[in-house]
């Protein structure tokens, strides 16, 4: 009882702190505004790297070394969220449409095209994903996103990310390259076979063909073995070239249904590093489809190249607790120079939402939503 009465007692005082510490806070940001209207008036940046270290060292100064590096993230902090309020004083305006109006999701006569051969993993996604679709195939993922942005389709199906080796960097930069918009999004259990000549063995194999990602998703089964390891654009295409291969010599990593579409037969099966591989597959389009049923919003942007400005970005949504799904970089044109991806919980309908995202606007290089939809 004496240890609950103690414990009641320091928490009294913390929140006594708290309450402290939030008046001083409040009268800290009033004087952020006084700091706006200066620099203003006097054209100024909103960032001064000298003023900050200077802050942060004379903080640092008056604590014990042992609290030196908490001391440098809680001052950092203050003055992160001190330059977000002062740029939105000095840049305030009404939110931007960030995402063109909508168009109805297509019900009936609908075309997707997905990547790969007939068998491949996409052509899974995309049957859960359209049903009722007529469905082409394309050799790249660039013919992809081309055909949706022709018209051609009204749809495409794409992996960006798998559980066992991340993100798909291709599908990411052509997002950007191409203008196109996420528009729905799907898991795929991914169980891979090694798929040969019906009579063929283990023994009999000296090459291997698969997608890059194939081959990293299996590494632990390949690992000793004598094969070449030859990539090719698709596992289920990888199936199909090694059934066109001459004698019993060629195998593929891919599906079970790649190897019954090509004639293959199924020499080791589930032969992933993971039982619990999936990829996430993306629907891509030529215009934005969301409604008030949509609860992912997709992202890029790029920061500034200095210490703490992803730090910086990410700080709105910690404060409006908005959960982060996922970020990855890329590199971008300029050298040290990365652009961000990420994909966080909400809907662009939701005004506190673009209020957060405006908030991320005033403090990025770069930002633009490039979807809002749902996961099937």
């Amino acid at each position: 009882m004496a240890e609950k009465l103690d414990l009641r007692n320091i928490r009294l005082k913390l929140d006594d702190l708290d309450d402290e510490m939030v008046k001083l806070f409040e009268e800290r940001m009033s004087l952020s505004k006084d700091v706006a209207d200066f620099k203003r008036v006097n054209n100024l940046a909103t960032y001064d790297p000298s003023r900050e270290q200077e802050v942060v060292d004379r903080a640092t100064a008056l604590v014990d070394n042992v609290l030196r590096g908490e001391t440098t993230l809680f001052m950092r902090t203050l003055m992160a969220l001190g330059r977000e309020y002062q740029r939105a004083l000095m840049f305030s305006s009404e939110p931007p449409a960030y995402l063109p109006e909508p168009e109805k999701r297509k019900g009936a006569d609908v075309h997707c095209v997905y990547q790969g051969a007939p068998g491949a993993f996409g052509e899974q996604a995309a049957h859960r994903l359209f049903p009722e679709a007529t469905f082409t195939n394309a050799d790249y993922f660039e013919d992809v996103f081309r055909i949706v942005k022709s018209g051609e389709a009204d749809y495409g199906v794409l992996p960006i990310e798998n559980t066992q080796t991340g993100a798909i960097g291709e599908t990411y930069d052509l997002l950007r390259r191409f203008g196109c918009f996420i528009v729905g999004k799907t898991w795929i259990d991914i169980r891979h076979c090694l798929l040969a000549k019906p009579g063929a063995a283990i023994r009999d194999i000296r090459e291997v063909l698969s997608h890059p990602e194939g081959f990293r998703q299996c590494r632990r089964f390949l690992q000793d073995k004598p094969w070449d390891l030859i990539a090719c654009s698709n596992t289920a295409v990888a199936a199909e070239k090694a059934a066109a291969s001459e004698g019993n010599r060629t195998a593929a990593i891919g599906s079970r249904a790649a190897g019954e579409h090509t004639g293959l037969s199924v020499l080791a099966d589930g032969i992933m590093d993971s039982d619990n591989n999936k990829t996430s597959f993306v629907v891509i389009a030529a215009h934005p489809e969301y409604d008030e049923s949509s609860d992912l919003i997709a992202l890029s942007f790029s920061t500034a190249h200095r210490s703490g400005s992803l730090c910086e970005a990410l700080l709105p949504f910690m404060g409006a607790g908005i959960n982060l799904t996922r970020i990855e970089s890329r590199p971008s044109s300029s050298p040290q120079s990365y652009r961000f991806f990420a994909e966080i919980n909400g809907n662009i309908m939701d005004r506190k939402v673009v209020e957060t995202l405006q908030q991320v606007t005033n403090v990025t290089d770069y930002f633009e939503v490039i979807g809002c939809y749902k996961q099937v």
